[in-house]
């Protein structure tokens, strides 16, 4: 079958909000965050795509809650947002591509978000598992697309840029069809740009449709505070020497007044829409202004790299926006009147940038292992059947 039209590229908005930290990993009680003000607000903020996924926790159950809020449905019709999510990761060890439990996660998705179809649809941390794995899993997705019509797009998500690579390359070559998406974490950051320096080109040479750059904090390493112990405790995979240094580079923002989370978002945002275009979107170019603002049409814009962000609460939303706007009337089509103003800002990030990266050192576009050393999959056929049954599930 061929892919889906149109492509995701011409639809997709270019910034996307991402619910990862509606979970334990980064708080203590993500059922106490505000999320339906945080979700309200990115929409009054012009946001409208959201990523999720099983694994976070209750993100799915708080994201389907705050969409059903009387106010969001009345303003903003399913159809006029996109709904990202995953499937096949379970827990930290535990990981399902069985056509059975992609099909009963779809549904359960479905459910929880109160919705008809997901728009893209990414197999979760492919590196966890077998490539034949993968390979089954994206073969049955396309099917529910196909014969069921509940998923638009499909796409795999990962950490190692080399194995995405793999995996884009070998979906292609057995199926004849590419994959719409491919969503890399942590991989076009500060410290790490080997998303842009060794992947970018290879994915569109595979066919891939879009990348979308997540998590450009390293999974909050490149914060003041330091990685984020949530309910689980201390869970980041970095290793102390690179923890050290990015504390080393915090230290040296410090000194000039700014937030190494600041400048590590700006830095991300801003050079991704340039170096991930070829595999971005000319999906709503106004996606971030408010929404008596929005005048493009969709697929007539430039094709701008897609980054996904995250928050925990309404201010940090709002201050991502701020950074978000900034970066926009930098360019040369700047929507707001603050031309210059972002321009030189954007040479002062540059500059800032090029000082973090010298105390990084030898840490730069380093790369921890993933999975780690001794990943065992626990999961179990006998496992499937029982939580499926435990929780009313379709097979």
């Amino acid at each position: 079958m061929p892919r889906t039209s149109p492509p995701l590229s011409s639809i997709l908005p270019p910034l996307i909000c991402g619910t990862a930290t509606f979970n334990s990993l980064y708080n203590p009680d993500p059922y106490a965050l505000p999320t339906i003000s945080i979700i309200h607000r990115a929409f009054t903020l012009g946001i409208r795509a959201f990523d999720t996924s099983p694994y976070y926790g209750p993100s799915e159950e708080l994201l389907g809650k705050a969409l059903n809020n009387p106010f969001i449905r009345k303003y903003f019709p399913r159809e006029h947002y996109f709904l990202l999510t995953k499937v096949g990761r379970i827990a930290d060890s535990e990981f399902d591509y069985s056509p059975e439990w992609v099909r009963y996660s779809i549904h359960r998705s479905l459910k929880r978000m109160t919705t008809t179809y997901l728009d893209v649809v990414y197999c979760h941390d492919v590196e966890f598992v077998p490539a034949a794995e993968v390979l089954t899993a994206i073969r049955e997705l396309r099917r529910i697309r196909d014969e069921e019509g509940s998923i638009r797009y499909i796409g795999i998500s990962g950490y190692p840029v080399s194995l995405l690579c793999e995996l884009a390359e070998m979906i292609l070559q057995e199926t004849g069809e590419p994959l719409d998406a491919v969503m890399s974490y942590a991989n076009f950051t500060l410290q790490n740009t080997t998303l842009s320096s060794t992947g970018a080109a290879r994915l569109r040479d595979a066919g891939v449709d879009t990348v979308p750059n997540a998590s450009m904090l390293g999974m909050g390493l490149l914060r003041r505070s330091g990685v984020p112990i949530g309910g689980k405790g201390d869970w980041h995979p970095a290793e102390e020497g690179l923890r050290r240094a990015c504390y080393e580079a915090s230290e040296f923002c410090d000194k000039y007044g700014e937030k190494i989370e600041c400048v590590a978002i700006c830095y991300a945002l801003e050079n991704w829409i340039q170096e991930g275009s070829s595999v971005g979107s000319r999906g709503d170019s106004a996606s971030g202004l408010p929404i008596d603002q929005q005048t493009t049409k969709l697929g007539e814009g430039r094709r701008l790299g897609v980054s996904v962000i995250g928050c925990s609460t309404v201010e940090e939303l709002e201050e991502t926006m701020r950074l978000w706007y900034n970066i926009m009337d930098g360019l040369e089509s700047g929507w707001k009147g603050g031309h210059e103003w972002s321009v030189a800002r954007k040479k002062e990030i540059s500059i800032l940038a090029a000082g973090i990266r010298e105390v990084l050192g030898k840490w730069v576009d380093f790369a921890w292992p993933s999975p780690g050393p001794g990943y065992v999959n626990v999961r179990t056929p006998l496992a499937r059947e029982a939580e499926m049954r435990k929780e009313g599930g379709i097979s």
